[in-house]
């Protein structure tokens, strides 16, 4: 991924919380047919370093990759056009243009295909915990009868991910003057897009704490 300095995200709680908040990966294999690309939740194992994920059993990727594949899981945080109009200083040079701004994240890493039964059951049993969370009353696998649940989890593979490099990209108008980026951010308030917006006021207050990115 190309992604120029003042563009490139190092702080590692940062791009944690992107895999957090925007959970469902492009999982990127190479097959004999070519590349491939599964669209998939994956949960982060911080302590370990991996991803974990499951996948239908018809899906032919979990048999289509060796153990320890090389692979990439792609996810994409927030994202938004940018006018040049919302900067001031277009008005005062002319000499901005269009563009798109967007976090987005690089998982590289080499798959296992894990398929049992405690693998399956404690990945989906976690995923539903952290995704039912906010509903009133959270659904959980005892909500069903063993059978049925025994049943689906058959129907399904475990995979999980060994992290070995991660790149991490937020394009957030850096290259901007700050009231060009300040500027940007309200209009994106003003339209509904919360997410930009706030990625990009979040940047702005690492600048006055003298972070890095």
């Amino acid at each position: 991924m190309y992604i120029p300095e003042h563009f490139a995200m190092k702080d590692e709680d940062a791009i944690v919380k992107i895999i957090q908040s925007y959970p469902l990966g492009v999982l990127v294999t190479q097959t004999e047919s070519g590349l491939d690309a599964n669209h998939i939740p994956f949960e982060l194992d911080r302590e370990r370093s991996v991803l974990a994920a499951h996948v239908a059993r018809a899906n032919p990727v979990w048999e289509q990759c060796q153990q320890g594949a090389e692979v990439l899981v792609i996810f994409r945080g927030s994202e938004s056009y940018i006018s040049p109009n919302w900067y001031p200083t277009k008005h005062e040079t002319h000499r901005l243009v269009p563009t798109w701004n967007y976090e987005v994240v690089h998982v590289h890493g080499r798959l296992t295909v894990q398929d049992h039964d405690k693998f399956v059951r404690g990945v989906v049993a976690r995923l539903t915990r952290v995704h039912e969370a906010g509903e009133p009353r959270p659904w959980k696998m005892g909500d069903s009868a063993p059978a049925f649940i025994d049943g689906m989890l058959k129907a399904i593979v475990g995979i999980e991910v060994a992290i070995t490099r991660i790149e991490a990209k937020a394009k957030l108008s850096q290259n901007r003057e700050l009231r060009d980026r300040q500027s940007a951010a309200e209009m994106l308030h003003k339209r509904g897009q919360a997410d930009m917006a706030n990625a990009m006021q979040a940047f702005e207050k690492t600048i006055a704490r003298g972070d890095k990115q």
